[in-house]
């Protein structure tokens, strides 16, 4: 199998070596000459097979309305879209009705794995026609960890579920590394806890609070014990808004979820431990930017 990639950041480029090692042919473009396969959209389009492929990981919102755009112009019918970036799935649906127009597939992808899939594989979540997902397993499963397929990836439902289903996803998220980082903070304001980094690392085996958050947790904090170049400023990347958003739009209670979005934008205003913690771990699972220490 041959495909397209569009965006070699951070995720795209790992997956296009995942892909190639898991014997996906890619040809990648991305704006970076030092990254680029194909100096062109359209020579990325003229190098890949009919009926194409074309995966697209780039930024949510402007960035990928105008990859979409383009390919909607430039691809032939019959030709597949999938976008694995973070879109909101209202948007997939629009786009989705664009590619419709012309005959062109679609299909969304939530991807969860951050910086670390290279090695260890992403977890899929796919929303589209049940014939192109089919269409693109060779993709997904070269993408996933090894093991049994339905561990990390589902077909969630039509055009919007896949990005819907990462959207929660990541509002859980949000939840958990707030749990986390007050639990570090309680432990650090009291005197008589005199090991702070060695609770956490013996939690990682046999207790009920065991995930790879937490393994990610005991080694920011290996590398920087008291988390002192870390700046308590946390952002938001957008879907756990969302997911709050969605609660609100279905009667769903989402306490959890939205206090942990509320106390991300408390870290612009107020110094905070908890916060230091979970811009440590959004940096360790995902490669996202930390603030230096004031």
């Amino acid at each position: 199998m041959h495909i397209g990639l569009i965006g070699l950041g951070k995720m795209g480029f790992n997956m296009r070596e995942r892909l190639r090692k898991g014997s996906v042919e890619v040809t990648g473009y991305d704006r970076n000459p030092d990254v680029t396969d194909a100096a062109s959209v359209d020579d990325l389009i003229a190098a890949v097979p009919a009926p194409r492929i074309i995966w697209v990981m780039v930024p949510s919102g402007a960035i990928t309305d105008a990859v979409v755009t383009e390919l909607s112009e430039k691809l032939q019918p019959g030709d597949l879209v999938i976008d694995g970036g973070n879109s909101r799935f209202t948007e997939d649906q629009r786009h989705g009705e664009l590619f419709a127009a012309k005959g062109i597939r679609f299909a969304d992808c939530g991807v969860s794995g951050g910086v670390w899939g290279l090695q260890n594989g992403y977890g899929l979540m796919a929303g589209g026609d049940a014939a192109d997902i089919e269409r693109a397993l060779p993709i997904f499963d070269a993408l996933r960890p090894e093991g049994e397929r339905a561990d990390s990836f589902v077909h969630v439902g039509g055009i919007g579920a896949g990005h819907y289903a990462k959207m929660v996803h990541n509002g859980i998220e949000y939840g958990l590394m707030q749990a986390y980082a007050e639990g570090y903070e309680l432990l650090a304001a009291k005197d008589i806890v005199t090991d702070l980094p060695g609770t956490f690392r013996a939690w990682q085996k046999g207790t009920v609070v065991r995930s790879w958050l937490l393994d990610l947790m005991v080694k920011a904090l290996d590398e920087d014990p008291g988390l002192a170049s870390i700046d308590d400023y946390v952002e938001d990347s957008g879907e756990g808004r969302w997911t709050v958003e969605e609660a609100i739009a279905n009667a769903v209670p989402a306490p959890a979820i939205t206090a942990a979005l509320f106390a991300r934008f408390a870290s612009r205003e107020d110094t905070s431990p908890a916060m230091k913690m979970v811009s440590a771990l959004r940096n360790q699972f995902g490669g996202h930017a930390t603030r230096p220490a004031k």
